[in-house]
């Protein structure tokens, strides 16, 4: 091994420690069991992606699980995002299966993936230097397993090489997505780093989209750690990875063109902080104050609003809530919008309210949930009037809360007051409202 393989290795084993410091199973490449994979082109771990969905589903017959793996290995379509685009959507929601009940007829079930209420039950693996075999033959620095399936992928470099750039590690990805795509299909996150730096991405990110992850816990300052330790501590902890893989990846099309879409970490941090807060203020004895969200341009709050809401309407807590997201201008309402129905895959899909008695008639028809656009002022010439909204459960008194994402202006200060409301305020130049309906 030359001095510049031998600087890499260290790389490669600092970041193999790190991740058993959070609880990784260890294997080196050559050490993985010839039942997980009988040949090179095998990229999925089929024994252990077996085992892990038998012990997360005890209740279903093996036919299911089977299956369910089936679909899995099944990638229909000739491009590498939208084979990983159906597998992601596996991921989330797990596998629709059929089986036969005792009367002989044909019953829907689902089989679970990953265990995402309790990460420990999950099996995760990190091996290093595993040998794939696709148009050419590949061996990455470091393949990231939760239940058998390679969700995590890392191209590492020698610190003390010039030539050697992290932005040479991205290139060397793309020689990965031509020559083994079918790893790429698990894919969640893409890691290139040189233990001092490190940036995350995803499959369909240019490398002016990677960024680094900045801290662990989302609070505390870590500048005298290693980027790449800080990014496995920080992503690669097996809460937060499971969290990112459910709530904070989305898809969009543009120009027929399939684009895979990761939180960056202020957005990860700060939308669990906007959730947590949320729940606190909505409890029986919460104060109805969240707080404020605040971004710089650039920083991606459109998204950061498409997450937000993705997880609240999961939370037990908030029991299904209908959202009304309210701008001061057509343009951010229109621009919003398109972000909100890009990402139909993480949230249902948006209406768009073209007055406030349409808005009042959109809202009557919904029992529960629903995610609804307007502007601002479309209400300037009713701010000093009641709002009355037939169905029962947004009259006054009986609305138990709503949340807002509040531009505070005295007319829809005064709006706001015939609501019993919790308020949070999300802000850059201008801002956008959200109310979150809720019985």
């Amino acid at each position: 091994m030359n001095l510049n393989q031998n600087f890499e290795s260290v790389v490669e084993q600092a970041a193999i420690k790190w991740f058993r410091d959070i609880g990784y199973e260890y294997l080196h490449g050559s050490e993985i069991p010839i039942e997980d994979r009988k040949d090179y082109r095998e990229v999925i771990l089929k024994d252990r992606v077996y085992n892990a969905l038998v012990k997360l589903n005890p209740s279903l017959p093996l036919n299911c699980i089977e299956e369910a793996i089936g679909q899995l290995k099944n990638l229909q379509y000739p491009r590498i995002e939208l084979n990983n685009r159906e597998i992601h959507k596996i991921y989330r929601n797990g596998a629709v299966v059929t089986r036969r009940n005792k009367e002989g007829e044909e019953v829907g079930e689902i089989v679970k993936i990953f265990d995402y209420e309790n990460p420990q039950n999950n099996d995760f693996l990190v091996c290093n230097q595993v040998k794939i075999k696709g148009a050419g033959t590949r061996i990455p620095d470091i393949v990231v397993y939760i239940n058998g399936l390679p969700v995590g992928l890392f191209e590492l470099k020698n610190p003390l090489d010039e030539a050697a750039t992290i932005e040479g590690a991205y290139r060397q990805l793309e020689l990965y997505k031509r020559d083994i795509p079918d790893l790429f299909a698990y894919n969640e996150i893409c890691v290139v780093s040189d233990g001092t730096e490190a940036k995350a991405g995803t499959l369909t990110a240019p490398w002016e989209r990677f960024s680094a992850w900045k801290s662990i816990d989302g609070v505390n300052s870590v500048k005298e750690m290693p980027a790449l330790e800080v990014l496995i501590k920080g992503m690669f902890d097996k809460t937060r990875v499971l969290d990112i893989i459910r709530n904070f990846i989305t898809f969009t099309t543009v120009k027929d063109e399939v684009i895979k879409i990761m939180t960056m970490y202020h957005q990860y941090y700060g939308v669990n902080r906007a959730v947590e807060e949320t729940i606190r203020a909505t409890s029986p004895g919460g104060d109805r104050r969240i707080g404020t969200f605040w971004h710089t341009q650039g920083s991606g709050k459109s998204l950061s609003m498409v997450f937000y809401t993705g997880k609240i309407i999961r939370q037990k807590e908030l029991q299904n809530p209908t959202i009304v997201v309210i701008t001061d201008r057509n343009d951010l309402d229109d621009q919003l919008y398109s972000t909100f129905c890009n990402a139909s895959d993480l949230i249902p899909y948006p209406k768009q309210a073209e007055s406030v008695e349409d808005l009042k008639e959109k809202l009557s028809q919904v029992a529960a949930g629903g995610i609804f656009f307007t502007t601002i002022q479309k209400f300037q010439g009713e701010a000093e009037e009641s709002l009355e909204i037939s169905d029962s459960k947004l009259k006054r008194g009986e609305c138990k809360y709503f949340c807002v994402w509040e531009l505070l202006a005295p007319f829809w200060r005064c709006l706001l007051c015939h609501f019993n409301l919790v308020t949070i305020s999300f802000i850059h130049y201008y801002c956008y409202l959200f109310f979150i309906f809720y019985a």
